[in-house]
């Protein structure tokens, strides 16, 4: 497993805004879609291409286009929702699909509530959309869906980690066949008592979203 955390001044400084507990709903939601876009540029770096060659106004110039089939997105419900735009705005001919799961706040345990995510996913690129990567059950449930289903190339794009969470993924998928990547914006220093991470952001939905 390989993780790449960012580091650059635009970055930290949503980043900065982002955590604030003063930043409203509206704000939090395009400083998030901020963000996604730039996390998104590193997270598609290795993204498969094929050699093209087209016609300029002036003579033939070599080129790429990304290679078939197309790669999927999936944020899972209900807070990837709010990183879903600024992903597909650099790969508008991406498929979405979508994963539903909720944290039972006694077990941290995640359980899959939607599922609307391609029978088949062998030779697909799949990008996995998380706000927090946490415990590390919710990513690592989904992941194991998607590997279920063929996927052997994923990309996990989160805006905050636990060291928790990366250690939960690097023993669960180190040594396997699959090739996995997590992208994020920072890396916090622990969970609390009760599964968020400190410092954190607090709960993403709710400040995505509002409480409902």
């Amino acid at each position: 497993m390989r993780t790449f955390i960012a580091d650059h001044p635009l970055i930290n400084h949503k980043m900065t805004a982002l955590r604030d507990e003063r930043t409203d709903s509206p704000t939090f939601r395009r400083l998030a879609d901020e963000l996604v876009t730039l996390l998104a540029y590193e997270a598609t770096r290795d993204i498969a291409v094929t050699p093209v060659t087209i016609q300029t106004p002036v003579a033939a110039a070599q080129g790429v286009h990304l290679s078939a089939p197309t790669p999927v997105v999936i944020p899972i419900l209900r807070a990837g929702l709010g990183m879903l735009e600024g992903m597909t705005r650099l790969m508008p001919t991406a498929e979405v699909g979508f994963l539903g799961m909720v944290r039972n706040e006694e077990t941290l345990q995640p359980t899959t509530y939607a599922d609307r995510i391609p029978g088949d996913l062998k030779g697909r690129q799949v990008f996995l959309l998380d706000p927090m990567l946490a415990t590390g059950g919710s990513l690592v449930a989904a992941i194991d869906l998607m590997r279920e289903r063929g996927a052997s190339k994923i990309t996990a794009v989160c805006l905050l980690a636990a060291p928790e969470g990366i250690k939960l993924l690097t023993d669960r998928f180190d040594g396997t066949d699959l090739d996995l990547t997590v992208v994020c914006a920072n890396l916090d220093e622990r969970l609390n008592e009760n599964g968020y991470i400190v410092p954190g952001l607090g709960d993403a939905g709710d400040r995505l979203f509002g409480v409902v």
